[in-house]
């Protein structure tokens, strides 16, 4: 089995070098053939499997951050609706970003290991997705999909994805379109830290620097950090270990 080199570098999306663009969207190129194997099994279900975000480095992070604390991109409550930009102080706007954006440095998205998904085969061709709570609902356009993933993950025949969002737990929104490459985001998961977070954090240009700062070991607890039991079981006590793929 092929053997990843990992970095704080890329732990932080500040190193790109194992990127691939074979999926349709930057990614890991160790999650290529499991994404495929799983994208077959869908279509052999009647969905079409495709990702609408990949990788994301710290600098694309860092210009989400930025716009949503200037008020130059909206903000979202927890049902997806906008959020009134104004009447928020410091701490409630830096709340109100993480709870569907992450901070630069603490996305999973910047190992290349997570992607956001969608079912092609559900809407039209120049439909845009827009990963809301109302798309993924039972009800909503990817409802089907998202069922059927469920069950295909319960199963046991997920190629070692899971959903690192899949609970509420009072810091980042529920992403079910959210899918997370387990035998090596684990690996890059035991790598971040606080300190190392905040590390990055200090020496970059982040609007609400200070506030993120001062409490950024109960952000990285409420808002970084996924339990250990919501890994798949073969992984959930592996989390460092060097024999990972």
């Amino acid at each position: 089995m092929t053997q990843y080199t990992v970095s704080i570098e890329q732990v932080l999306g500040q190193d790109d070098s194992e990127i691939v663009g074979v999926l349709g969207a930057p990614v890991h190129r160790a999650i290529v053939a499991p994404f495929q194997a799983l994208r077959d099994d869908a279509d052999k279900a009647g969905f079409d499997l495709r990702i609408v975000s990949g990788y994301r480095s710290f600098d694309r992070q860092l210009a989400i951050w930025n716009a949503k604390a200037c008020g130059e991109r909206a903000l979202l409550d927890s049902d997806g609706k906008p959020v009134d930009f104004a009447a928020l102080n410091n701490e409630q706007l830096a709340a109100s970003i993480l709870r569907w954006s992450a901070l630069p440095g603490a996305s999973r998205h910047h190992w290349g290991t997570d992607i956001d998904i969608y079912d092609a085969a559900a809407v039209a061709d120049d439909y845009q997705v827009q990963l809301t709570p109302q798309e993924v609902a039972d009800d909503g356009v990817f409802g089907p999909f998202h069922h059927w993933l469920d069950e295909h993950f319960a199963t046991g025949a997920g190629y070692g994805f899971f959903r690192p969002y899949c609970q509420d737990r009072g810091g980042i929104a529920p992403e079910r379109w959210h899918l997370s490459y387990a035998p090596l985001a684990a690996r890059f998961e035991a790598l971040l830290t606080p300190k190392v977070l905040a590390k990055a954090l200090d020496s970059s240009g982040l609007q609400l620097k200070q506030t993120v700062l001062a409490q950024i070991d109960d952000i990285f607890q409420r808002y970084v950090a996924v339990p250990v039991d919501l890994y798949p079981s073969a992984y959930a006590n592996r989390l460092a270990e060097s024999d990972l793929p």
